[in-house]
């Protein structure tokens, strides 16, 4: 269960970062509260049902009710997310900025009150099968410390993030938002996990001293003999019926054993051995820092992706004829495409790539084993009795684990033939050779990915969708058809871009800058049956009347050049060289044009006579 709620709370997590607050709330306050009231009140009435049906069927169906509930609790979430605009109404909470973990931390809470009313119903099952009684209040503070470790690293580096940034040191702030400074935060994070985050677990988990005796010194001594250390806990996990045990920690004083007592019940000394042999192969092939290399590599693919696939999807006819089918805002819009695209992305990452290498990463595990003690009788023992105990799960699988009839023939297999061991190995490290280029390619390319060229697409069709809408609610505002007439005139549609202009000055008959563009088109269009040299001079001269500018005088002095006035056209020339300096190099080449060239209506100049 512990990696199923790793992928609920990890895509809770992203949900809610993803999302954005809105100017304006869909619905009014209490449109929001009802909502959310009837979010809650189906979501309660469902677990009560569903955990009622539970209650007959022992574990197995307790845990699969579990995993429903959870799923169940993430789409409340999600539409709770969008329909009551959790952002606008928590975002004050941030302080104007300065502490935004604080959005993100009450944000979260609204899914642990979905998991909150799960476990409340939960508890009546859970004490007829696990057989404790408890109270709601310490079996809801009980469930909240046992999936608390997940997402507190989360919530400690978004607060120490923002308090660092709250310090008086610009220096500091700008190292921090940048790139070097991301990864230096990221390196800090991980130190504290290293040290501070298995003896915070432990005691949250509620894991108390391997008591003295025999057994723990045999423990001890095994130990010893495998070259590793580690203090060792009783784990009470489901009132320590589960039969499993857990290695955490990678520093050797910081390293803790945890075993279940159903395990100390059920196995025998060899296959205990056979068990503490396993876990010590998870710390000897360094499978919990690599743990956190992989989880950390969706952030890296995301930072390489998310920027250049939001500009891919703006530039996309298709995203705004969708736009037109859902009547949603642009903004709206590409958050919904891009969290479900981006949230389907997280679970395949975490749910086939991530559960590719933990599989890998447990059946080392097994087979370092067969280093340990010499063979896998033992540990194969280990296997039959725990999934017969379990609920005869032999042949059930597992996406992070595989099934336990996987592992043992696997097992016996490299029993056969030792060469599948080193097959195995070289696999695994292959594997994590080929992620970590990908990873680091991703981390150092951002150049690759044409991201300028489909932000200039994105930045041109969505002028056009807003100035679309614009058109529709205002059809009659100049300033709106002569943008149109501008984009359209910039994208080659010329025809379309004169008629703009027309209706346009239709409404504002003297506006200088529509006066100028559409005389500027009937000078210089592609199309030569659109040119008009003549009214472009009559256009232009009223547009230079009132905004003798150096662009305006030199739309008017091209207009006398194409009616044959080359003398005239050259002295407008000069006084916009005289207007605008700065862009004296290009009317130098007016200048020379006008006195080297003759226009020519069909579109190209010829050299004057």
């Amino acid at each position: 269960m512990i990696y199923n709620n790793l992928l609920f709370f990890l895509v809770a997590i992203f949900l809610f970062t993803m999302t954005s607050g809105t100017d304006t709330p869909q619905f009014p306050f209490f449109g929001s509260l009802t909502v959310l009231a009837v979010s809650l009140f189906f979501f309660d009435r469902t677990a009560k049902r569903l955990y009622s049906r539970a209650n007959r069927n022992g574990s197995g169906a307790y845990f699969s009710t579990e995993k429903r509930l959870s799923l169940l609790a993430l789409l409340c979430y999600s539409l709770i997310l969008f329909a009551c605009d959790l952002h606008y109404y928590i975002n004050p909470l941030s302080l104007n900025g300065l502490l935004p973990s604080f959005v993100n931390i009450v944000g979260l809470a609204f899914f642990f009150l979905f998991l909150l009313l799960m476990w409340r119903h939960a508890r009546p099952t859970y004490e007829t099968i696990f057989g404790r009684r408890y109270s709601n209040r310490a079996f809801l503070i009980s469930n909240t410390k046992a999936n608390l470790p997940i997402v507190l690293p989360w919530i400690v580096l978004s607060l120490g993030y923002d308090l660092l940034a709250l310090l008086p040191l610009p220096g500091l702030k700008n190292f921090l938002h940048s790139e070097p400074g991301e990864y230096a935060s990221f390196i800090l994070f991980l130190v504290l996990i290293l040290f501070f985050f298995p003896p915070l677990v432990r005691r949250l988990w509620g894991c108390t001293p391997f008591p003295e005796g025999e057994l723990k010194d045999h423990l001890q001594e095994f130990f010893k003999k495998q070259r590793f250390s580690a203090k060792i806990f009783i784990w009470p996990l489901f009132e320590g019926r589960i039969i499993t045990a857990g290695v955490m920690g990678i520093i050797p004083g910081l390293r803790y054993v945890m075993i279940t007592p159903a395990l100390l019940e059920h196995l025998n000394l060899a296959e205990l051995d056979s068990v503490m042999a396993h876990e010590i192969g998870h710390i000897k092939n360094k499978h919990m820092l690599l743990y956190l290399l992989i989880i950390s590599g969706f952030s890296v693919l995301a930072g390489f992706a998310l920027e250049p696939f939001t500009f891919y999807l703006l530039s996309r006819d298709s995203f705004y004829t969708l736009l037109g089918i859902t009547g949603l805002s642009a903004e709206n819009m590409l958050t919904v495409v891009m969290t479900v695209i981006l949230l389907g992305s997280l679970v395949l990452y975490f749910r086939f790539l991530f559960g590719y290498f933990i599989r890998n990463f447990e059946r080392q595990a097994d087979l370092h084993v067969i280093k340990a003690i010499g063979n896998s009788q033992a540990i194969i023992s280990a296997f039959e009795k725990i999934a017969i105990l379990s609920g005869n799960i032999r042949d059930q699988p597992s996406w992070h684990h595989f099934g336990i009839g996987q592992r043992v023939d696997f097992l016996e297999k490299c029993e056969r033939d030792p060469s599948w061991i080193i097959r195995h190995n070289r696999k695994v490290w292959l594997s994590l050779l080929a992620y970590i280029v990908v990873i680091g390619f991703a981390a150092t390319s951002h150049n690759l990915l044409p991201a300028e060229q489909w932000k200039q697409s994105y930045e041109e069709k969505y002028t056009e969708y807003i100035l679309d809408q614009k058109l529709l609610r205002e059809p009659d505002k100049a300033l709106w058809l002569g943008i149109a007439g501008d984009l359209m005139q910039h994208k080659k549609m010329e025809k379309k871009a004169i008629a703009a202009y027309d209706k346009a000055l239709a409404l504002e008959p003297s506006n200088p800058k529509l006066l100028n563009n559409l005389a500027w088109l009937l000078l210089t269009s592609d199309n030569p049956v659109l040119r008009d040299p003549e009214r472009a001079l009559r256009l232009a001269r009223l547009a230079a009347l009132q905004i003798p500018a150096g662009h305006v005088l030199d739309t008017l002095a091209t207009a006398y050049w194409a009616n044959g006035f080359p003398e005239k056209a050259i002295e407008i020339e000069t006084q916009a060289l005289f207007a605008d300096p700065a862009e004296g190099t290009y009317y130098r080449e007016q200048i020379e044009k006008f006195r080297t060239e003759k226009y020519n209506p069909a579109g190209t100049a010829v050299p004057a006579e």
